[in-house]
């Protein structure tokens, strides 16, 4: 049996062990979830008998999430929302240059603060410009479409 890698996954990829693992239990908490709450029988230390244990709806979705990344052997990071981020670790997860991130600063597109003459990003205004972004990319896409399909351009 291969041994566990301690490291997360935000630096690695799943072993073939892990992706196994992950799927079963993926399947397991979908299994188990009625009416929106998942109930997941576990078995505690020391061979005692299992226990009951409820997941909100939102921690059953989440855990979901994680656990289809895992299965299909994708590494992921975890960022709390309250984190400030480099704007290298910011540019990387908008999928832009570290210089573009700056002008995207500059221009006052998200709030920033220094700590020295480094910048730093706080999580959730990265993710609130990331939403409005996206929102703005896709209603940009509509209107093109929209367009398209108004000049016979299908």
């Amino acid at each position: 049996m291969n041994a566990i890698a301690p490291e997360n996954f935000s630096r690695r990829l799943p072993s073939a062990q892990e992706i196994e693992n992950a799927d079963q239990l993926r399947q397991i908490v979908a299994n188990a979830m009625v009416d929106g709450e998942a109930t997941v029988k576990v078995v505690t230390e020391n061979g005692k008998a299992p226990q009951p244990i409820t997941l909100t709806p939102a921690i059953a979705q989440t855990f979901l999430e994680v656990l289809r990344l895992i299965s299909s052997g994708n590494g992921f990071m975890m960022i709390p929302v309250t984190a400030e981020l480099t704007t290298q670790e910011a540019a990387d997860l908008l999928n832009v240059s570290r210089p573009y991130f700056i002008k995207v600063l500059e221009r006052g597109d998200i709030a920033y603060t220094t700590v020295g003459r480094h910048r730093r990003v706080k999580a959730e205004d990265l993710f609130a410009y990331k939403e409005r972004r996206d929102k703005e990319r896709a209603e940009a896409l509509s209107e093109m479409a929209e367009l398209d399909a108004s000049m016979g351009l299908d």
